[in-house]
């Protein structure tokens, strides 16, 4: 299966990295993280990181590589993983994609949403109403003309809310409409020959799918999740508006910053997971070609792994 190209996907806690680390070791590949938050140095728990033994086996990409102050948008994720693809390929492996971050894996397929230019005199505005009104107020805005973006951006996430109303101030139409225009402007979503991909989803229950967040979310915490956060809280220079509303390190900030407590920063956690996994469920429906996996709560990981060997061997047939 020398220069396979897979992608497994999945809404959070759906067990996609270990069968990514378990695939990779059978076939000697080498795998791509397609998560905005992956790529930030020592933020491991919250976002779930491969263990350390794992990154000694297998090797990864994507992970790592850049400080929790910087901003990172999905056109620099596009051009490193780009490049991994053609480094995995130069070696001869298979390359396998892995992640759930719905705005990464589509530009990974298609390329980049080429959206309207920004207009500063419109940003300027918007970032001043924010400070006036509060960031809660334009969150609330933006539900209200563009719903399908506001499901998918956290009322924390300063920039997108920006741009996303920005949008729709320039132009009267929603973000959203717009993405549905990809890329460049031609729907291609549904044509076959632009995937290159062997595409492998997860399905589980949606009552066993939220068992395992909230399952997740305790594991974090006796990890050592509340530590990890206070740390990166001293360093000297400031976390990223994209690093502190990221999923798990927005509310334990809340706590860490004394209001609310540790209980209720854990219930939000897993209530923001649980909503962040259906807007992934929601993202996933607008992919074509994707080889769903049903995956009952007994099912053993070496039959997983067997069934996903099956569909892309099946795949290239």
């Amino acid at each position: 299966m020398n220069c396979e190209m897979v992608l497994i996907l999945g809404v959070t806690a759906s067990g996609k990295g270990r069968l990514a680390f378990e695939l990779a070791k059978s076939l000697d590949a080498e795998i791509i993280s397609v998560d905005s938050m992956k790529v930030y140095r020592r933020m491991d728990i919250g976002t779930a990181k491969p263990p350390k033994d794992a990154r000694e086996q297998v090797k990864y990409h994507l992970i790592d590589i850049a400080e929790p102050s910087e901003s990172f948008s999905v056109a620099r994720f596009l051009e490193l993983a780009d490049n991994a693809v053609e480094q995995i390929k130069g070696r001869n492996k298979p390359v396998i994609a892995v992640g759930g971050t719905a705005l990464y894996i589509k530009a990974l397929l298609f390329g980049l949403f080429r959206g309207p230019a920004s207009n500063e005199k419109v940003r300027a505005h918007l970032k001043a109403k924010a400070h006036s009104v509060g960031l809660q107020q334009l969150w609330s805005e933006l539900e209200s003309v563009d719903p399908a973006a506001a499901s998918r951006i956290h009322p924390n996430d300063v920039r997108r809310i920006i741009r996303a109303l920005e949008v729709y101030e320039v132009t009267g139409k929603p973000i959203s409409e717009f993405q549905q225009q990809w890329p460049n402007g031609e729907n291609k979503l549904n044509d076959p020959a632009s995937v290159s991909w062997t595409i492998i989803g997860l399905h589980r229950d949606k009552s066993l799918e939220n068992r395992r967040i909230n399952e997740r979310v305790r594991k974090m915490i006796s990890a050592g999740f509340v530590d990890e956060v206070r740390s990166l809280l001293t360093t000297e220079e400031p976390l990223s508006h994209q690093a502190r509303c990221a999923i798990g390190y927005a509310e334990m900030i809340e706590h860490i910053a004394g209001k609310i407590s540790l209980n209720d920063a854990v219930e939000l956690i897993k209530t923001n997971t649980r909503r962040l996994a259906k807007n992934q469920r929601t993202w996933f429906k607008t992919f074509p070609n994707i080889h769903w996996l049903d995956i009952e709560a007994n099912q053993s990981e070496e039959s997983i792994l067997n069934r996903t060997k099956n569909l892309v061997s099946q795949s290239k047939k």
